[in-house]
């Protein structure tokens, strides 16, 4: 193992990301206020892509999906065959459908109204920023960045959405969960008295990974396992504990000012699972002195827990997808009736875009997704990082071309030795 990594290697240009964070946005036009049919085209046509389609296809009538896109045409195939259930809000002709690298650009220039974004989240910076460019609304999964140019150009982006009236919805679905909104709401409003601890928790088996076939490049293979490459995942603390770190930050309303991580790669060390963590913990630090504890871990025969916890003067709040509670003083269990947060994010998306109110959810998922990153530089290098600190990095992950070839894979990084860059 090359522990002496070159300054060069970290500080690598990335075409996924684009030459500039802060280059400025065309304005264009916006689609009419309650216009009857809203055309959807979506760039990434894996499960989630294919699963944001559907979502969006049920959350209101007058939504077709319109055009696909994928680097690979037998994901485009298959999210054709997997939608068909929709009938007639299915309406992807083959004119419509794009592969290669350069298929979100293609999809951009059709007549679409809304794009679903969910490539891996390393193109998702410049995927946000030419939708915005293009006039087009978008619902954007998380994360929305793999490292902190591409959080500083979707920073950008959302000042080009708001300058064009254009509605953003992330796909941190936990703000548009009618249980989450309303325990968060009595937080904020004091029920628990003042919050000075909390708790993030991502903790689970393993996933997925496709076994390396002798046909595949490198491109290929690390596309395919894309969980495992950190300039397409930004790693699981960025890929999927960004859920829960959104939670805190917005119980405080704040993002946190310096995090101390540790982590590792203790179970997962074989090369089919590419160089990421299999278990992380961070304290993070906000500026009121409050303090999280986040914990990630993605290792069988474990305990699990995926929660939150905030811990006030006057109570708890035990917050969990489908859980919602309060005890002390004031005690609360949620009442309310439940719907598919999955469908109700794309449901308020469509609301926003017909009334003509918009919204724009980039600023909260960047800052969100800027915690995570915060979370796994300080692990990465065993140092604690103050958040402007870590904002302010020029280290750009991923190759300077997207291509299908060649393409190394980082050291696994060694705290202590890896240096922040």
């Amino acid at each position: 193992m090359d522990h002496d990594l070159s300054r060069r290697r970290f500080l690598r240009t990335s075409a996924v990301l684009g030459a500039s964070a802060l280059a400025p946005l065309p304005l264009r036009g916006v689609h009419v206020s309650g216009s009857d049919t809203l055309k959807v085209g979506v760039i990434g046509c894996g499960g989630r892509g294919t699963g944001a389609a559907d979502n969006i296809a049920k959350a209101a009538p007058g939504i077709v999906i319109w055009a696909l896109a994928d680097v690979f045409p037998h994901r485009v195939a298959q999210a054709r065959k997997d939608l068909q259930g929709l009938g007639e809000a299915l309406q992807v002709s083959d004119e419509r459908c794009f592969t290669g690298f350069d298929a979100y650009q293609k999809l951009l220039a059709t007549e679409v109204d809304i794009v679903i974004l969910a490539t891996p989240p390393g193109f998702r910076p410049g995927h946000i920023h030419a939708a915005i460019a293009a006039g087009k609304h978008v619902f954007a999964e998380k994360p929305v960045a793999v490292d902190a140019p591409g959080v500083r150009r979707v920073l950008a982006a959302a000042e080009g959405a708001d300058k064009q009236g254009l509605s953003v919805v992330a796909g941190t679905q936990r703000r548009h969960e009618a249980g989450y909104i309303e325990a968060i709401q009595r937080v904020r409003d004091g029920q628990i008295g003042e919050v000075m601890v909390a708790t993030a928790a991502w903790n689970q088996g393993s996933l997925w990974v496709n076994k390396r076939e002798p046909a595949w490049d490198d491109m290929e293979w690390q596309l395919r396992n894309w969980l495992y490459f950190t300039w397409l995942s930004g790693d699981h603390i960025v890929e999927q504990h960004v859920h829960n770190l959104d939670v805190v930050n917005w119980a405080f309303d704040a993002t946190p000012v310096r995090a101390l991580g540790i982590g590792g790669r203790q179970v997962r060390t074989a090369p089919d699972f590419g160089h990421v963590y299999d278990h992380f913990t961070v304290r993070y630090e906000y500026s009121n002195g409050a303090r999280m504890l986040s914990t990630c871990r993605q290792i069988d025969g474990c305990t699990n827990e995926v929660a939150e916890t905030l811990v006030g003067t006057k109570g708890i709040c035990r917050l969990a997808s489908g859980s919602y509670a309060i005890d002390g003083e004031r005690p609360w269990r949620f009442q309310g009736k439940k719907a598919n947060p999955y469908v109700q994010e794309h449901r308020d998306l469509i609301e926003a875009i017909r009334s003509g109110k918009p919204v724009n959810e980039l600023r909260t998922v960047a800052n969100s997704t800027m915690t995570a990153i915060l979370g796994r530089m300080s692990a990465y290098t065993g140092q604690e990082l103050g958040w402007q600190q870590a904002l302010e990095s020029k280290l750009e992950l991923g190759p300077k071309e997207l291509a299908f070839g060649t393409l190394a894979v980082d050291p696994v990084a060694q705290p202590g030795r890896t240096p922040f860059a």
